[in-house]
């Protein structure tokens, strides 16, 4: 089992963020078709700030608690001023998160507006932030930790794939764990919601460093009919690369990656693979992940039956 040092705990008693004159008006946060909140009852006045999570794309993440229930979450908030992209963004991973309702899949437990134009989404909190948190305290990531956690991915990809949901932007930053060493998926900012079977999905949207080759270059590696969820299983195969041998598996560790350099290596390279010593069942995965081909990817549900995570006791994994 893996080691993590103690969080330094730190006390921020900031107000929630407050009216401002100088803030354009948010625009509507769904459209008129999308679901009710799944809990329509928190409010911004119930809850408490503990301390602020992390900063970043036209927002800030706070640590709550619910003043009446002791209930902890995580509130993200969003600028009512933040770029028009990350706006969209915002409406996009609202409607997602509304239709979700899976173990390995972030908990969304209302989202609604705040005085000033900010969007608020109250959250579930997990307390040990995401995989790229832990790879940055020096955890190390056995095979037998990284089959665990690469079960609970899988199943919440599966879940996500069956209900025509592409995340497009999987990396270990955007997937949170906590104590029980138990994942949920989140940031479905630039995620999608097919409409129709053949829509494409090749736009650059999400992380470049994890985009699958298909999706650099769709006429030499996709084809007109191909499989538009792969791209997950590509940044999947990715992330396990990095979690195992601690740094992203396409550049020497500390190498700043510029998009010239990524294209280049992820389309005309070959796939990164694991050094020696790794099982062949942990190899194999691997592989099947990162074929970049796209139709000889394996799917999530085939993943799944691989030896590599089909023994896996998900009861067990804490």
């Amino acid at each position: 089992m893996a080691l993590v040092r103690d969080r330094r705990q730190i006390n921020l008693r900031l107000p929630l963020p407050s009216p401002s004159e100088h803030r354009s008006r948010f625009p509507p946060p769904l459209p008129p078709s999308a679901p009710a909140p799944t809990t329509s009852a928190i409010s911004a006045a119930d809850l408490e700030k503990l301390q602020v999570l992390g900063h970043g794309n036209g927002g800030t993440v706070y640590k709550v608690r619910h003043k009446q229930t002791s209930a902890v979450y995580a509130l993200k908030v969003v600028h009512g001023n933040s770029d028009p992209a990350v706006r969209r963004q915002v409406l996009r991973e609202a409607s997602i998160l509304r239709r979700t309702d899976s173990p390995h899949v972030i908990k969304c437990h209302g989202v609604f507006d705040l005085p000033g134009g900010d969007i608020a989404f109250c959250m579930e909190y997990m307390d040990m932030g995401t995989l790229e948190t832990l790879l940055k305290n020096g955890v190390v990531f056995t095979e037998s930790l990284i089959s665990k956690l690469c079960r609970q991915i899988l199943t919440g990809l599966e879940y996500l794939h069956s209900h025509k949901i592409i995340h497009r932007d999987l990396k270990p930053s955007n997937i949170l764990i906590d104590q029980k060493m138990e994942i949920k998926i989140s940031d479905f900012g630039v995620s999608k919601i097919l409409q129709r079977t053949l829509d494409p999905c090749n736009s650059y949207v999400g992380t470049c460093a994890y985009m699958s080759p298909e999706r650099f270059d769709p006429d030499s590696f996709g084809s007109k009919n191909y499989d538009v969820y792969a791209g997950d299983i590509w940044s999947l195969g990715l992330t396990l690369l990095e979690l195992y041998v601690g740094h992203f598996p396409y550049l020497a560790p500390g190498q700043r990656p510029d998009w010239a350099t990524l294209m280049c290596a992820i389309c005309f390279g070959e796939p990164p693979a694991l050094p020696e010593g790794t099982s062949g069942e942990f190899r194999s995965f691997v592989e099947c992940c990162l074929q970049k081909d796209s139709s000889k990817r394996w799917t999530a549900t085939q993943l799944l039956a691989h030896p590599f995570v089909s023994g896996v006791d998900l009861q067990s994994s804490a």
